[in-house]
């Protein structure tokens, strides 16, 4: 039978991460392994779309949260987790990318990957994935991350605008802008495949 004790001293799956990281922020060390367990395959996900890079993503991960271990004295009381741990994590991949180490993988073949793999099972379109992370690199930052954050990690407009440091209106405006380019994109690629 768990204790009150017990249940202060081990985190478990009802725990939102709000209180998780409180917890971590208190020294509790099992606190933020919930965390990196919670959360560390759907960064490495968001990651790995927004550098194009499996081993980049990978990198960018350890380095996410090692930030934030090293930030957690930052993190308010009252704030929301996943916002402020989705602002880091594109925090890194934007030094990252402005350090120019975009690096890429090989396949087996020492060829450059058609498409980025996924962890999730079923059929999957290759021409259709090249052609989304095609337009998707073609679009603004500005832009691109507020799609990602959206359609990609099921954010809302007002995380995303937490996680930006921007308004959710500029948010709205940004992603609205995005989609619409995005679609244009798509169409003049999927006309000039027909062709």
């Amino acid at each position: 039978m768990r204790t009150d004790a017990d249940s202060a001293r081990t985190p478990g799956a009802a725990d939102s991460d709000e209180v998780l990281m409180a917890r971590f922020c208190e020294g509790h060390a099992p606190a933020f392994d919930a965390l990196f367990q919670r959360h560390s395959r759907q960064v490495r996900g968001y990651l790995t779309r927004l550098t194009g890079s499996v081993a980049s993503a990978e990198d960018l991960v350890q380095l996410t949260f090692m930030s934030l271990v090293r930030s957690r004295g930052r993190f308010l009381v009252g704030s929301r987790f996943k916002p402020w741990l989705y602002a880091i994590a594109t925090n890194a991949a934007r030094d990252f990318q402005r350090r120019g180490r975009r690096g890429e993988e090989l396949t087996s073949e020492g060829e450059l990957p058609v498409s980025i793999p996924d962890d999730s099972p079923g059929p999957r379109d290759a021409g259709l994935e090249r052609a989304v992370r095609q337009a998707l690199d073609m679009l603004p930052e500005g832009q691109r991350i507020p799609i990602l954050l959206h359609r990609f990690e099921g954010m809302g407009f007002a995380e995303i605008a937490d996680t930006l440091g921007l308004t959710e209106s500029a948010v709205k405006v940004r992603a609205h802008r995005g989609y619409a380019r995005l679609r244009e994109l798509l169409a003049t690629l999927h006309t000039e495949t027909m062709e």
